[in-house]
C-alpha cells in the first residue's frame, strides 16, 4: 500500500513522531494507523531500555494551583535542546493538568493516569522517547493542600514551588511566599518539622568546628546549640528573613496580613544545583 503525505501528516499529529519515523512505521504497518502507532511505541521502549543507564539531568519543571490543591511535576530528559522543545513542554503540561484534575496519591499513580487519548502518562513518555531517542522519566511529582494554595515557576522551567496556607490569602502575599521558597530553599516550615537527622548533623558539624578552633570540651554542646539556632533562622521558612525586607522574618510578614495566617506546607523542586 502506498503511503501518502496526508497519511504521514496524520500519523505525525497523533504520535508526535518525526516525518521519516511516521513514514517508516506506516509502510511497515501497510498503512494501518494502530499498527504504526504500536511500531513507534515499541521503538520508544527499545530506546528506553538501551538508554536506561544514561543520566536524565535536564527537563521541564512546572507547577500550578487550583483552590485548595497545588502540584509540581518534572519531566526529565538528557539534553537542554529536548527540554526546550515545545512538544516536550506540552507533554509536561498535560501531565500536570491530569495531576490537578485527578489528584493522584503519588508518582506511580500519576504514571498510570490516562491522558485525553486514553493512553497512560507512562505510555506517552515512552512514545516521546521513541521520537527523541533520549532517556526520559517522570522525575518528580508532589503536591500541597490547604485552605488556599499558590504556585510559582521560575523563568526557564527548571525550578518550581507550591505552598499551602491555612487561610485565604492575598494573591501577592501568596506569591511572595512561593518566591521565598524558590529563592531561599528552606528545609521545613517550622523548627519542629526539621528532620532529626539534619539536627544531629548540624550539631555534630558545629562541635567539630568548635573543637578545631580549640574550644573547651565542656562548651561544645552550648556552642553547637547556638549554631543550630542560627541554622533554624536560615533554613526554616517562618524564621527566614523575608527576601523583600530583611528587617522582618516570614512569620512576621504573614502575621501582618492576618494574625492567624501561616504556611501549612510547601514543595520545591529544581533541576539546578542549589
Amino acid at each position: 500500500m502506498a503511503v501518502t503525505m496526508k497519511d504521514i501528516s496524520h500519523m505525525r499529529k497523533i504520535s508526535g513522531a518525526g516525518m521519516m519515523d511516521c513514514k517508516k512505521a506506516l509502510v511497515e504497518a501497510d498503512g494501518d494507523y494502530d499498527k504504526a502507532m504500536e511500531i513507534i511505541r515499541k521503538k520508544g521502549k527499545a530506546v528506553a531500555a538501551k538508554r536506561s543507564d544514561r543520566q536524565a539531568a535536564e527537563g521541564c519543571v512546572l507547577a500550578t494551583h487550583e483552590g485548595d490543591y497545588a502540584a509540581v511535576v518534572a519531566l526529565k530528559c538528557e539534553t537542554d535542546f529536548v527540554a526546550k522543545n515545545a512538544e516536550f513542554i506540552a507533554l509536561t503540561q498535560s501531565i500536570l493538568d491530569i495531576a490537578i484534575k485527578n489528584k493522584p496519591a503519588d508518582k506511580e499513580a500519576l504514571l498510570a493516569e490516562k491522558l485525553a487519548d486514553g493512553r497512560s502518562v507512562e505510555d506517552h513518555i515512552t512514545d516521546r522517547i521513541g521520537v527523541t531517542g533520549e532517556k526520559m522519566e517522570l522525575g518528580y511529582f508532589d503536591f500541597a493542600k490547604g485552605t488556599s494554595t499558590v504556585s510559582y515557576i521560575h523563568p526557564g522551567n527548571k525550578l518550581a514551588t507550591v505552598v499551602a496556607f491555612n487561610l485565604d490569602v492575598d494573591c501577592q502575599v501568596a506569591r511572595d511566599i512561593a518566591m521565598q521558597v524558590a529563592a531561599m530553599n528552606p528545609v521545613s516550615v517550622t523548627i519542629d518539622e526539621v528532620p532529626v537527622e539534619i539536627k544531629e548533623r548540624e550539631l555534630e558539624i558545629a562541635r567539630d568546628k568548635a573543637r578545631e578552633a580549640g574550644k573547651p570540651e565542656k562548651l561544645l554542646d552550648r556552642i553547637a546549640e547556638g549554631s543550630l539556632q542560627k541554622y533554624y533562622k536560615e533554613y526554616t521558612l517562618l524564621l527566614q528573613e523575608f527576601v523583600k525586607d530583611s528587617k522582618i522574618n516570614i512569620e512576621s510578614y504573614l502575621k501582618a496580613q492576618n494574625k492567624d495566617l501561616t504556611v501549612l506546607s510547601f514543595k520545591r523542586f529544581t533541576l539546578n544545583e542549589d
